[in-house]
């Protein structure tokens, strides 16, 4: 059944505005006094007034991208305009202030920075091979130098430690701020790049080892990977979400609203029915869905031919569906399963077409999809005395 249009209130857009954050300022754009909604026509067009501490705030861009894929997440958001402005002096001075206290008062909702770009790996169901989808884009993105953090909050069915050959208990120590104890995450470097890697895996005495913890767990369980780990500065963090619409996708939006979900289905009508939930809850969450993977679309054999044994398409009428992009479409191959029981994810030494559409997929979620934060520092922060963080690019 269709639900009937209705646009958002101004107070929806606003709230939606409250996920944006500056990265540079770690604090959002609303609380910040640099966005606000305007107006909502019938129609569902919000127009965003966004003033930036400079015109020329190379951050510009980011924030433009930032505001319109957050607002547009509103079913009832037809089309987002943005107002730009400059702010005089003494609002440049009344954001600085706002910052400098949200960073000495306020403490922060989680260890995982502004500047680190997070996408949740889900799936309406199990068995469509998410947790390798999640290893190996990981690994991609890691090899092109960047620094990858990777947890694994599928809890009770914990795979990632054997997919990426970790198998270290995780250690812990005394945080010199604030005294109290900070996981530290296993770590393991990929060319130029860096994974640091959580997991309940690394809790238990085997992987035979039974979780029998209930929702309320689960959640805690979340909530401390992501309050209590010293993840330290990251590019990008890749959760592996548990699959269905329960505790710990509820607590991964309430406690990080910036997060971008990719969908994973298979081209079964079946998982792909199913993955709409998946998305409805992202939607309903006011999460952004930044595309669809189609995974185990086709067994290639040894001489290249193609068999669709799951049948074909329900990637792109997934995507369709919810008006994501399908970021791409991974075959079935029995290099992929073998390298996740090696712990040698495919995407990094692999070759052949699942190894090329892992790193074709992470190159486009680099490039385009989820881009990272690339900071100059905007000369507004120097002049209030503040120390911007700069981000190099990569090599």
């Amino acid at each position: 059944m269709t639900r009937p249009f209705e646009p958002p209130s101004v107070e929806e857009v606003t709230n939606l505005l409250r996920a944006v954050i500056d990265p540079e300022l770690g604090s959002d754009v609303v609380d910040l006094g640099m966005a606000s909604c305007r107006s909502v026509s019938a129609d569902g067009f919000v127009v965003i007034d966004v003033k930036l501490t400079i015109g020329g705030c190379p951050l510009r861009a980011q924030i433009k991208k930032d505001i319109e894929t957050r607002v547009a997440t509103h079913p009832g958001v037809r089309g987002v305009k943005i107002e730009w402005g400059e702010m005089t002096s003494d609002e440049r001075s009344a954001t600085m202030a706002k910052a400098r206290w949200n960073a000495r008062e306020r403490a922060p909702e989680t260890e995982v920075a502004a500047t680190t770009r997070v996408i949740a790996v889900s799936s309406g169901k199990g068995g469509v091979g998410k947790s390798s989808v999640t290893v190996n884009l990981a690994a991609a993105i890691a090899a092109q130098g960047y620094t990858v953090g990777v947890l694994d909050a599928d809890i009770w069915g914990f795979s990632v430690p054997r997919m990426l050959g970790i198998d270290q208990r995780l250690e812990a120590e005394r945080d010199e701020e604030s005294g109290r104890p900070k996981i530290l995450p296993n770590t393991r470097t990929v060319g130029k790049g860096l994974l640091k890697v959580v997991s309940t895996g690394f809790l238990v005495d085997d992987e035979g080892t039974a979780l029998m913890w209930r929702g309320l767990m689960l959640t805690k369980a979340l909530e401390q990977f992501l309050r209590d780990v010293s993840w330290g500065e990251m590019d990008y963090l890749l959760i592996d979400m548990p699959p269905g619409t329960g505790d710990v996708q509820m607590g991964l939006a309430r406690l990080l609203p910036r997060t971008d979900m990719v969908i994973v289905t298979t081209p079964a009508v079946s998982a792909q029915k199913v993955a709409i939930r998946a998305a409805d809850m992202a939607r309903r969450s006011f999460l952004r869905i930044a595309g669809v993977i189609e995974n185990m679309s086709t067994f290639v054999c040894e001489h290249g031919s193609q068999y669709p044994l799951f049948g074909v398409g329900g990637g792109q009428a997934l995507a369709d569906e919810i008006g994501a992009p399908l970021l791409g479409q991974i075959p079935i191959e029995p290099t992929v399963a073998a390298g996740g029981d090696a712990g040698e994810p495919v995407s990094l030494a692999g070759s052949g077409p699942a190894a090329d559409a892992f790193r074709a997929i992470a190159d486009q979620i680099v490039r385009e999809t989820v881009p990272p934060v690339q900071m100059a520092g905007c000369s507004a922060r120097q002049e209030v005395g503040e120390t911007p963080v700069t981000i190099s690019p990569r090599g």
